[in-house]
């Protein structure tokens, strides 16, 4: 026997395992606790995150607003500068058409050809006083291209009927009806059709100059094509404008969604990363816990865990960390539950050893020392005799304690007990100690190591005794 390894599944009495599941009970309570603590703690995180976001979007879309309000000002405000230089020169031209026929007017009136009475002379100076307030006015928001083209046609009313120019009148009227379609078929910047806008422009001038008496023919011959010119120009200008607007509004389009995407990146990351907050410590304290406790397979599942969460955050896969942290707030109350679970059978371990020591101490032996290894409550004692005997306390089958001995130095055979002339053999010396653990609620089974001749039935080795949980 001596030097032979001796075993010992423990049980626990009704009492300890009563105690157990109370214990246990309290331990859930207070696990359903943090978990709820968890819970609140990420709902918070969870409307501030969203709070965010809906400041970010406002945020955005008061950009965005703003950069079309301006790109849309800018334009408005190109259009507006060239419609005030084509207003220049239809003003530029009115002016030298009121110089004209005002000079006609004098003239009349000096050969005395005027009709009585007409003063034709104060009616086109209060045109020309007109011509200047709209000069002042170009540039503008209003156009002026009706009021000049108005104001023009009023100086061809004016003119002496002596000039002689038949039909020159409505030559003006459709001159200034294309002139005005012209200013006003649209300046977007860049130009669109800019060499239709030249041709038009080219043939306007040509048109102009035919409108004067006896060119007629020409003027009519010219008309139709103007008008097929100018109808092209409007229409090719109102295409570009209508795709530059399009091509503006995907650009935005695009540059919204761009954002949006980001943004629901970063709130994706964010969102991991503050549920990863929230749990991040308590797997670490979980994992630490589980390796100290003897359940190194549990303790690599957090570390996995929180491993596949920081690797995600930090390559900034949004997707994989939240799977990832979503894995750990599964993992994690399952494992707080095994570690409550070790915990108490470490305890009872605790107190086991704590009954050992005083049972084989009150049998005789003198205890020498103790340490933790591996799990194990490893404690030494030594007899009278010299003997030497260490008993470790360890996790057996189904979680119940398992005590292990080893003897040194001790005879396979009966020993007398100094002054009390009883004698008894290591087994039997082990057995009133496992009789001492019976009044602490322990329940150690039947002693067994290698080589051991059987008593009756065959004896079970104990990595497969069974006992009760807590």
């Amino acid at each position: 026997m001596s030097g032979s390894v001796m075993f010992s599944a423990v049980a626990f009495d009704p009492t300890l395992i009563l105690l157990g599941a109370a214990v246990i009970g309290g331990l859930a309570l207070a696990r359903r606790n943090r978990e709820q603590g968890r819970c609140d703690q990420r709902a918070a995180l969870a409307a501030e995150r969203s709070r965010q976001a809906e400041l970010r979007r406002q945020q955005l879309r008061a950009e965005l607003e703003e950069r079309r309000r301006a790109e849309l000002a800018a334009r408005a405000a190109r259009t507006r500068a060239e419609h005030g230089r084509a207003e220049l020169r239809r003003l530029d031209e009115a002016d030298a058409l009121l110089a004209e026929v005002l000079a006609e007017v004098r003239d009349a009136r000096t050969a005395g050809a005027g009709p009585p009475g007409a003063d034709p002379v104060a009616e086109l100076l209060a045109i020309g006083s007109s011509l200047a307030d709209l000069r002042d006015r170009t540039g503008g928001p209003e156009p002026l291209g009706p009021a000049i083209e108005e104001l023009r046609g009023r100086i061809v009313v004016l003119r002496p009927a002596g000039s002689g120019r038949p039909g020159s009148a409505e030559r003006s009227r459709l001159l200034r009806d294309l002139e005005l379609r012209f200013m006003t078929a649209g300046l977007p910047d860049p130009p669109a059709d800019e060499a239709g806008r030249t041709e038009v422009g080219a043939l306007l001038d040509r048109l102009r100059a035919a409108a004067t008496a006896g060119r007629e023919v020409r003027f009519e011959a010219l008309l139709g094509t103007v008008e097929h010119a100018l109808a092209r120009h409007e229409t090719a200008v109102a295409g570009a404008v209508d795709a530059r607007e399009r091509r503006d509004a995907e650009r935005l389009a695009h540059e919204a969604a761009e954002r949006e995407r980001s943004e629901a990146l970063w709130a994706a990351l964010a969102e991991a990363g503050d549920r990863f907050a929230v749990v991040s410590q308590g797997a670490a304290d979980a994992a630490q816990d589980a390796a100290e406790l003897g359940d190194p397979e549990l303790a690599g599942r957090l570390e996995a865990a929180l491993g596949a969460v920081t690797d995600a955050l930090a390559l900034r896969l949004a997707d994989h960390a939240l799977t990832a942290v979503a894995a750990l707030e599964v993992l994690l109350p399952e494992a707080e539950e095994r570690l409550d679970e070790l915990q108490l059978a470490y305890s009872r371990r605790g107190e086991l050893a704590q009954a050992l020591k005083e049972a084989m101490t009150g049998a005789g032996l003198s205890f020498t020392g103790g340490a933790e290894q591996e799990g194990r409550l490893v404690l030494s004692f030594e007899r009278p005799s010299g003997a030497v005997y260490e008993a470790s306390v360890g996790p057996g089958a189904d979680g119940l304690p398992l005590l292990t001995y080893r003897v040194a130095g001790e005879a396979d055979m009966s020993v007398r007990e100094g002054g009390q002339g009883a004698v008894c053999t290591p087994e039997e010396l082990l057995d009133r100690v496992h009789a001492a653990l019976n009044e602490d609620g322990f329940l150690p089974g039947e002693l067994t190591w290698d080589g051991r001749p059987p008593r009756g039935a065959a004896a079970v080795p104990p990595h497969q005794s069974k006992g009760r949980h807590l």
